[in-house]
């Protein structure tokens, strides 16, 4: 596409969102099963939707209690990645498509247990090694996370 075929940002819809590699002591990454994709469930990195009156900072935090318990305290970015999805790819009935915004950081635990969410858009989360990760039906930001946690 040329620059001129490109829709304007007013016929888009734009996700923020906030996700957490966090670590353990052995190396292994805290994983989430996300319930809502549209091929089945598939692995991800804890985290989601900025709500309007929150900072990305206050969205990780929040998202990673909500879905895995732990209480974490962000310790550095580590990228923001973009990615759109077409609108005949959405699993919201839309006919717009859609610019995912993702910030990613890296956290430290300080607090909770680990739990599974209740009534949300994840099913449980565990704990993989990397290798085990990489043989997980899971979403590219998995990838795009390890790396940017390597770099």
């Amino acid at each position: 596409m040329t620059d001129a075929e490109l829709p304007h940002y007013t016929e888009y819809d734009t996700r923020l969102a906030s996700y957490a590699v966090i670590r353990d002591d052995h190396g292994r990454i805290l994983l989430a099963l996300w319930n809502q994709a549209s091929d089945g469930q598939r692995w991800t990195l804890p985290g989601g939707g900025v709500e309007l009156d929150e900072t990305v900072e206050e969205a990780a935090v929040r998202e990673v209690r909500e879905e895995t318990g732990y209480d974490v305290e962000l310790d550095r970015l580590l990228g923001v990645d973009t990615y759109v999805i077409p609108a005949s790819r959405r699993h919201l009935d839309s006919d717009r498509p859609l610019k995912a915004v993702r910030v990613l950081f890296s956290a430290t635990i300080v607090g909770g247990e680990l739990t599974r969410e209740v009534d949300g858009t994840t099913d449980e989360a565990r704990w993989f090694t990397v290798d085990e990760a990489a043989a997980l039906p899971r979403v590219s930001l998995v990838d795009i996370a390890l790396r940017h946690a390597h770099s």
